[in-house]
């Protein structure tokens, strides 16, 4: 049987994907590398899966790249989460690409619609984040809204500043401390927020990465 392809990290680590599903796993993609496997032969349908992308270091796969995968459905079955995979799906969903999890339903029914939502920056060769995705801050802030960390007011705040940090910035630290800076009556609440995240930080990118791989493994013990 032959292996899915899935370009992924640092949405989830290739280590931890092993666990999950066999596969051939891929750093993230660059525009040129979904192109690449139209040269593939296979007697069974390849399945591809797109979760990771670059952003800063090279160019990312244009919608028509990843299309021309998608138009040859007797050959590829591609699908798309997490990250650039979940934007790709929604413009590529009526050609035939599956989308899966809460971040490709975020940009399906509008509630994100910004590029920057999911972009980070990353060390290339080990696929460690080196800035942090907006649509993860949005989560771990409503968490600690969920949790009586900090209050409603706050959390939108710290989502503005967020909002107007380049995305290769964007890290928790910047965050709090330009939040100090503009509302230092928040002080307390804020530097709760802080240990909360050192300890209790969660990544929705990486729950649909998970969920990708949970649902191709489905599919290939039918």
């Amino acid at each position: 049987m032959t292996k899915p392809i899935i370009f992924l990290g640092p949405s989830l680590s290739h280590k931890k994907a092993k666990q999950i599903l066999d596969a051939d796993y891929r750093f993230p993609a660059k525009k040129g590398d979904l192109l690449n496997l139209l040269t593939l032969t296979s007697t069974e349908k390849i399945q591809i899966g797109l979760v990771d992308a670059v952003f800063l270091q090279d160019y990312p796969p244009t919608p028509i790249e990843v299309y021309q995968l998608v138009a040859r459905s007797n050959q590829f079955q591609v699908f798309g989460a997490s990250s650039l995979g979940a934007l790709r799906a929604v413009e590529l969903e009526k050609y035939g690409m599956i989308g899966i999890g809460k971040i490709f339903d975020f940009y399906k029914r509008n509630i994100i619609d910004a590029d920057d939502e999911i972009a980070v920056t990353f060390d290339q060769y080990q696929n460690n984040l080196i800035s942090e995705a907006l649509i993860d801050i949005r989560y771990n802030l409503f968490l600690a809204y969920k949790h009586g960390i900090i209050n409603k007011e706050v959390k939108r705040n710290m989502i503005k500043i967020a909002k107007k940090i380049y995305f290769p910035y964007r890290t928790y630290d910047n965050i709090i401390n330009k939040t100090l800076e503009k509302y230092p009556s928040c002080f307390e609440q804020i530097n709760l927020f802080r240990s909360f995240i050192i300890h209790n930080r969660r990544s929705l990118k990486e729950r649909d990465a998970i969920e990708l791989l949970r649902y191709l493994k489905t599919s290939i013990q039918k």
